[in-house]
């Protein structure tokens, strides 16, 4: 007995001294992967008082992968010169550029051209935005490419489904790209009937062991349909349900773009990129960058980010938008989770005399994001930034709309996690027309809201402000 005893405690002492070690090693990580401060610091909290579940999550969704190239960067660069050549043979915006900061932002860093005469139209509900979508794959002629975070097995995902059957037995090319992760809980038959029939349906970082690998902090949040190189559609809406029927508090309120012109060829350019990185098939022909006339007059460029590269395109873009703001700044978000530098924007915005407005929805649809984005709240109002709470049921649009100037459409959150980890992309429009239109949605958006009052806020009882102070320090992580 005495000599059981004796083993027991050599176990424990070696136990303690490699989990020790374990930690320590984790944390000297951390520090040398020279992150931002305040997220270096989460992590070594959360390591410090959580100490196994902060090795747990670290190791899924903490570690910095983005110098690692998930993606081989030559094979990146190979794919996105190739379509820009095609698309760099038409005629892109002949203004100068380089007056415009955001625009020559986008087109040095993120190799993102400009173009004009496009027509936009944009849907704020998701029977419309289904319709438009169905009408214009039954016009399709060559080729149908799509791509959404989150494709379900539910009734529309089933009508989507069909009806590119449907084409692709009339000899229509389909290539469909899903995230994994948001589409876990779909069943592989769903996707093997669209294979069966004729139709590459294919997972993007496909996670075959989710407990062996940090892939699953990575994923594609991007939402691209691009029909015959002619006509895109961009935003925030998924296939399934919810987005048509809402959920049990409402309406799920939503924004998503119809593009026709040649601002579609960076639609298609990114769509390609995500499908070489997939499948390696390298897809450049001209045949997919149709010359087009004029459709509209609207000037958009399409804009992306992700965590392969050196730079953190859509968040910087950002920055200067917001910088740049002189009357009014409008902002529809799901989650408000702001990086410092975002965050100070907004508050200088505000200081200055920008009217900012940022409207959430009142009642999230995950706990500790929605808590996580409440503890911001004091610090925006402090700087006179006006917040809306969206009542009629769950806001999911992302918008900006700046000075009737420029606006944007797309799936970028406003939170860590779009920032740094997602593949992302948006569409930033240069013309009065469409700010303005976005700007009278959010302006017709505020009637289904409330205004907070900062007064009110304070109210709010010490354990909901305990919460908020706990969240917010996990919230560089969430």
């Amino acid at each position: 007995m005495e000599y059981s005893f004796a083993y027991g405690d050599i176990f424990n002492v070696v136990f303690n001294i490699v989990y020790f070690i374990t930690i320590l090693f984790t944390i000297v990580i951390i520090v040398l992967d020279n992150r931002s401060p305040v997220k270096t610091l989460a992590w070594i909290l959360v390591l410090f008082f959580l100490p196994l579940i902060g090795l747990f999550f670290y190791y899924f969704v903490g570690r910095n992968t983005r110098k690692n190239r998930l993606i081989s960067k030559k094979g990146f660069t190979r794919i996105i010169k190739r379509p820009m050549a095609e698309y760099q043979a038409q005629k892109a915006f002949y203004g100068n550029i380089e007056e415009n900061k955001l625009m020559s932002f986008f087109k040095n860093i993120n190799s993102s051209l400009p173009f004009e005469g496009n027509s936009l139209e944009t849907y704020s509900d998701g029977y419309s935005m289904v319709s438009s979508l169905i009408k214009d794959i039954y016009k399709a002629k060559h080729h149908i490419h799509m791509e959404f975070y989150i494709f379900n097995d539910d009734a529309l995902g089933k009508l989507i489904r069909d009806c590119l059957i449907d084409k692709a037995k009339e000899g229509v090319e389909i290539r469909v790209l899903y995230d994994d992760v948001g589409c876990w809980r779909v069943s592989d038959s769903f996707y093997e009937k669209m294979r069966g029939n004729g139709i590459e349906a294919k997972a993007f970082l496909k996670v075959k062991y989710p407990l062996f690998t940090s892939k699953i902090n990575y994923r594609n949040h991007r939402k691209i349909v691009v029909i015959d190189g002619k006509v895109g559609f961009i935003g925030g809406m998924n296939i399934a349900n919810r987005y048509i029927k809402g959920v049990k508090w409402g309406i799920w309120k939503d924004l998503h773009s119809k593009i026709e012109g040649k601002a579609v060829y960076g639609l298609q350019t990114a769509f390609l990129t995500d499908w070489y990185a997939v499948d390696r098939s390298l897809i450049t022909s001209s045949k997919y960058f149709p010359e087009m006339e004029e459709k509209g007059s609207s000037l958009i460029q399409i804009v992306t980010s992700d965590p392969v590269g050196e730079w953190h395109d859509i968040m910087q873009g950002y920055l200067i938008a917001i910088e740049n703001a002189k009357r009014y700044l409008y902002i529809q978000t799901p989650y408000l989770l702001p990086t410092d530098s975002i965050l100070l924007a907004l508050q200088n915005a505000a200081l200055a005399g920008v009217d900012v407005r940022i409207m959430i929805p009142k009642r999230g649809d995950t706990f500790l994001t929605h808590i996580g984005t409440l503890s911001y709240l004091s610090m925006l109002m402090e700087s006179g930034v006006k917040i809306y709470m969206y009542k009629k049921g769950f806001l999911h649009s992302k918008l900006i709309v700046i000075d009737d100037i420029v606006s944007t459409v797309g799936s970028t959150n406003m939170d860590f996690r779009s920032f740094e980890h997602n593949f992302e992309v948006n569409a930033i429009m240069y013309d009065r027309g469409s700010a303005v239109h976005l700007k009278n949605i959010f302006l017709s958006d505020m009637k289904g809201s409330m205004i907070l009052s900062k007064k009110a806020w304070e109210k709010r009882s010490l354990k909901e402000r305990m919460a908020e102070s706990a969240v917010r320090i996990m919230a560089p992580l969430l």
